[in-house]
């Protein structure tokens, strides 16, 4: 089964968190989105490298087109409408039904659970509903908080890619972490040998 990914999602998960919800991004969130982003306390364990709201502008665009850009990104919301965080996949695959989560949370809503709740969600409902057979993460070597949610969420450490991404003009080490669909799902994926 190829992964069933549209540009305007209709049904998006649940976070299970009273009060939070997702929804697509929009431009008028960009000033809020570089308002936490540009924050070093939110940065400093990640390869974000911003000039200011018109990088995020771009960015929108581009996740409101998954099937062109190969990424989606989604709004983690209060009732207010006022933006928590956001989390999405990158560097979709479609033939290799592989994509890669992203999530990122203002931190006035730190030490609540959401990241946890958000990457548990968009996992499962990635690799259950949208099809996908992989859901990997690729976390900074030293960003302990991220690696914290994704274990939590039952992904696996695979291992260390040295010098994998340059942040901020430096080559960092980067931890590989996934999470793949249940056996007797990607056996029924994958045709039968005769």
């Amino acid at each position: 089964m190829m992964p069933n990914l549209v540009d305007d999602p209709q049904a998006l998960p649940d976070l299970g968190v009273a009060g939070l919800q997702l929804r697509p991004l929009r431009v008028d969130d960009a000033g809020a989105w570089y308002a936490y982003l540009r924050e070093n306390v939110v940065t400093r364990h990640t390869s974000w490298q911003l000039d200011g709201p018109a990088d995020l502008v771009r960015l929108i665009h581009a996740y409101a087109r998954p099937m062109e850009s190969h990424c989606m990104r989604l709004a983690i919301v209060a009732s207010d409408d006022g933006l928590a965080g956001t989390i999405g996949l990158n560097e979709i695959s479609i033939p290799a039904r592989r994509a890669e989560i992203a999530y990122d949370i203002a931190p006035q809503y730190w030490r609540r659970g959401i990241a946890t709740r958000a990457c548990a969600s968009v996992t499962a409902w990635a690799l259950q509903q949208l099809g996908f057979a992989r859901i990997q993460a690729t976390v900074l070597d030293t960003n302990q908080a991220s690696v914290g949610v994704l274990e939590r969420c039952g992904f696996e450490r695979e291992g260390l890619l040295r010098h994998y991404r340059q942040v901020r003009g430096e080559p960092r080490d980067f931890w590989m972490y996934a999470r793949t669909c249940p056996q007797q799902e990607r056996a029924a994926a994958s045709p039968r040998k005769t």
